[in-house]
């Protein structure tokens, strides 16, 4: 049987390939980078690992549950909960289920009232007994209008729900699906946030070490896709039982295969060494003012040692979703604002550098399904799910399993 042939190694690549091979599929994964992860990746500058763009993993995604070896990775919690800068000061705001010394802290912060909270707190449990499948059927909205019909206060959702979820979806007006919110908030609940101990890139390194030795080609970029066959930019050809689009959706664009009603929304978020810690834990610091160009903030240090060289800490700074300055614009505003919240003691931080993914998430509105085959071609990534690593990796499998329903009948 000829293979079927994967174009891309991002995260819905590499698990569309490891569950064709699950399932006894011939397999060929042809990608264009010199190494595998796609948008998921990790850099070492001057002995710290920055990931591209601030990239989290939710452990309770079911895909990764299913084809990722926590231990392995070595996962690094981020404590829960966030510290919120408020008009009155820095605000707990914490999990009871999981921080119950700080819930006396949590009723008290000066960031919606109580029944905000105790809507948090019902809906949390709520969602954690619920399904973990996306909720395809829920009624859709906004997630700005969604958080409304809840109840919440504007002061809630300014102060918390606002720069806590542009963290997320990378865009402040909170116009994302309400699907994707319902989902996201889910997974929160059920689970932990961590990083990988070797930073993010290491999950999509762990796929692909499941994958036979002969199954992956990196360095091969693609000139052009075709149901039975892909076309390599050196002319050569790699023959096929079907072909997989596992590219993002600009790349899918330039082979001929865009994707309907797909924007992106972009990150940017600067990275510090510093001599000594601003915070002494792993929690998010919240913008809840809604001034400065800066979004959140946390100590990575706090959260992973191996993150930083001995002796140095390692400080992330989102920026706000929607700030246009250049590079020297940016970068005095942000340290005008976390003088404000950290003292001069920020004037030794360093600047390691300055990541802007202009295609950082894709964005849908209505959030549906996209077809998984067009034209011939397989189809999987975020793009056509929703987007984060579940999204990539559940379409991949879903793909897999399609091919090898047709290809392999009754098995």
């Amino acid at each position: 049987m000829r293979p079927v042939v994967i174009v891309g190694a991002g995260l819905a690549g590499l698990t569309c390939a490891r569950r064709l091979q699950e399932r006894e599929i011939p397999v060929k994964v042809v990608e264009a980078a010199g190494t595998v992860g796609g948008r998921v990746r990790t850099d070492e500058v001057e002995g710290f690992r920055l990931d591209r763009g601030f990239q989290v993993l939710l452990t309770a995604y079911p895909a990764c549950r299913r084809w990722l070896d926590y231990d392995a990775l070595e996962l690094q919690f981020f404590d829960p909960g966030a510290e919120v800068s408020t008009p009155g000061g820095w605000q707990r705001v914490a999990d009871p289920r999981r921080r119950w010394r700080d819930l006396g802290k949590s009723m008290r912060a000066d960031v919606g009232n109580l029944s905000d909270k105790l809507r948090v707190l019902k809906w949390a449990v709520a969602a954690k007994t619920g399904g973990v499948e996306f909720p395809w059927e829920s009624a859709e909205m906004t997630a700005q209008d969604f958080l409304q019909n809840r109840g919440f206060s504007q002061q809630m959702i300014d102060r918390f729900w606002r720069p806590w979820l542009s963290g997320i979806f990378l865009e402040a007006d909170l116009k994302t699906s309400s699907r994707m919110l319902e989902f996201v908030f889910s997974m929160f609940a059920r689970g932990q946030t961590a990083i990988p101990r070797l930073g993010m890139q290491a999950i999509p390194e762990q796929l692909a070490d499941g994958l036979a030795p002969d199954v992956l080609e990196l360095n091969q970029p693609v000139a052009e896709v075709r149901a039975d066959a892909v076309v390599l930019a050196d002319g050569s050809g790699r023959e096929a039982a079907a072909v997989v689009l596992a590219v993002d959706g600009e790349a899918a664009g330039n082979l001929g295969f865009p994707v309907e009603g797909l924007t992106w929304n972009e990150a940017c978020c600067l990275y510090y060494a510093a001599p000594t810690a601003p915070t002494n834990d792993g929690m998010l610091r919240l913008n809840g003012n809604g001034v400065g160009v800066v979004n959140h903030l946390v100590t990575l240090s706090q959260v992973n040692s191996a993150c930083a060289p001995v002796g140095q800490e390692l400080v992330m700074v989102g920026i706000r979703p929607g700030v246009e300055l250049d590079d020297a614009q940016l970068e005095s505003a942000v340290m005008d604002q976390l003088a404000n919240w950290f003292g001069p003691e920020i004037e030794a931080w360093r600047l390691l550098r300055q990541d802007i993914v202009r295609k950082a998430l894709p964005a849908r509105l209505p959030l549906n399904a996209a077809p998984l085959k067009r034209q011939g071609i397989w189809h999987c990534g975020d793009a056509l799910r929703h987007p984060s690593i579940q999204g990539a990796m559940e379409s991949g499998e879903a793909v897999a399993d399609l091919i090898a329903d047709e290809l392999k009948p009754g098995r």
